[in-house]
């Protein structure tokens, strides 16, 4: 044993160019121990990387507001849709027919109002009628009462006989009965006016509890008219088409689903070891695999998931077993895009990325901790679907109100 080792000694000591390779390879070796410990510190350290990365978007399902059967499809799988323009159509024979309902019993309210108006002057008229026979009943009280005065200071003597008494008498008791009637008369006709006038006072016939009630259901029955073709709420690529033609179709029934592609951000899934280092604001670098190494996005950490992806899961991990296993558990970081980078290189929803954070700055926070001030996704497409129902109700109001009301309308409809 001990002759080898000597023999060996002996060759590397008879061998000066074996051992120059030797120490030329200990030195490479060391320098590269060396470099790779520099990149750790000064580069690899201020990173931090995972490929568990994945596209997301908003996936903006079109659903009817009400039932209906399907009369035409203008939009198919893959396809671009543009803000506004009509995407399915439904029958639109129901949504008429209870708007032509709707319409007619606007016309009859504002008609039967005008009668509650008109009826006003009716019921004063009998009103000033029955005070005018309490007067003439009083008037005939006073005249039986002097006629049976005379007479009763007439009967000593014989001059008036005790049936005309009797006849004076009836008579001031008739004049009383038609005095009491007459009150009654007037005091009912009162309160028929008070009645009536409680319906309309304060108010006129455009502004009237009941004509504003009929007035809403013709609104109501209007946007469900406009509510027959379906509009694409954003410009954005037809994801997913479940509808198909001629089919009935429940409210609220998934019919195409639309995804803005220039609104997407990527949800990356760090170790939860690698999350002490990501704050909000952070910037990123992604590939993503259908373009490459070639195709590089920059991005900024829009937030932290506030819990592991099986916290979330279905079927949540029962770990308070025995037969328990400690699995690294992951929590999607949202970065946000560039989205002049997504014009030009689109990405689709649940595409694969890789994804790195430059965690240089660590002067960011964790968590948000204020809300947001403006609308994260809007649109105005639905804003202006009633915009035709005020005319109508206008039209229906003005051919029945007659002249008394027309000049009232405005400020009526104005007030729904």
């Amino acid at each position: 044993m001990n002759t080898t080792t000597s023999s060996d000694a002996a060759v590397t000591a008879g061998n000066p160019q074996r051992k120059k390779a030797l120490t030329t390879l200990a030195v490479v070796v060391a320098l590269a121990g060396l470099g790779w410990g520099i990149y750790e510190w000064r580069v690899a350290s201020h990173f931090e990387t995972t490929d568990n990365a994945y596209v997301q978007g908003n996936v903006i399902q079109i659903t009817p507001q009400m039932g209906g059967t399907v009369m035409a499809i203008l939009a198919d799988g893959t396809g671009f849709v543009r803000a506004g323009q009509p995407r399915v159509k439904r029958d639109p024979a129901d949504a008429r027919v209870a708007l032509e309902q709707a319409q007619a019993n606007l016309a009859q309210t504002v008609r039967q109002v005008r009668t509650l108006y008109a009826n006003n002057a009716s019921l004063g008229a009998q009103v000033t009628l029955r005070s005018a026979d309490v007067a003439r009943a009083q008037t005939d009280i006073s005249r039986a009462t002097d006629d049976l005065n005379r007479r009763q200071s007439l009967v000593g003597n014989g001059a008036v006989s005790k049936e005309e008494l009797s006849h004076a008498q009836t008579q001031l008791a008739n004049a009383k009965s038609a005095l009491a009637a007459a009150q009654a008369g007037v005091l009912g006709a009162k309160e028929q006016l008070t009645s009536n006038q409680a319906m309309t006072e304060g108010t006129s016939i455009e502004a009237h509890p009941s004509v504003q009630a009929a007035a809403a259901k013709v609104r109501e029955a209007y946007l469900a008219t406009q509510r027959v073709a379906l509009p694409a709420p954003v410009d954005g690529y037809v994801a997913k088409r479940t509808v198909q033609l001629g089919q009935r179709v429940a409210a609220g029934t998934p019919m195409m689903s639309i995804i803005p592609l220039n609104q997407v951000w990527v949800d990356a899934n760090f170790k939860e070891v690698q999350l002490r280092n990501i704050r909000l604001g952070q910037p990123a670098k992604l590939t993503a695999d259908v373009y490459g190494k070639k195709v590089e996005y920059t991005g900024t950490v829009a937030g932290l998931g506030v819990g592991t992806g099986s916290a979330f899961a279905l079927l949540s991990a029962q770990n308070a077993t025995g037969n328990w296993i400690k699995v690294v558990q992951r929590v999607p970081v949202r970065i946000a895009l560039d989205s002049k980078q997504l014009a030009e290189n689109p990405l689709r929803v649940g595409l694969s990325m890789d994804a790195e954070v430059d965690i240089t700055h660590q002067d960011g926070k964790t968590l948000a901790d204020a809300p947001r001030d403006n609308a994260l996704t809007q649109t105005q497409v639905y804003a202006t679907l009633d915009a035709g129902a005020d005319a109508e109700v206008r039209r229906i109001i003005a051919a029945n109100a007659g002249h008394s009301g027309s000049g009232k309308l405005a400020a009526a409809v104005s007030n729904h």
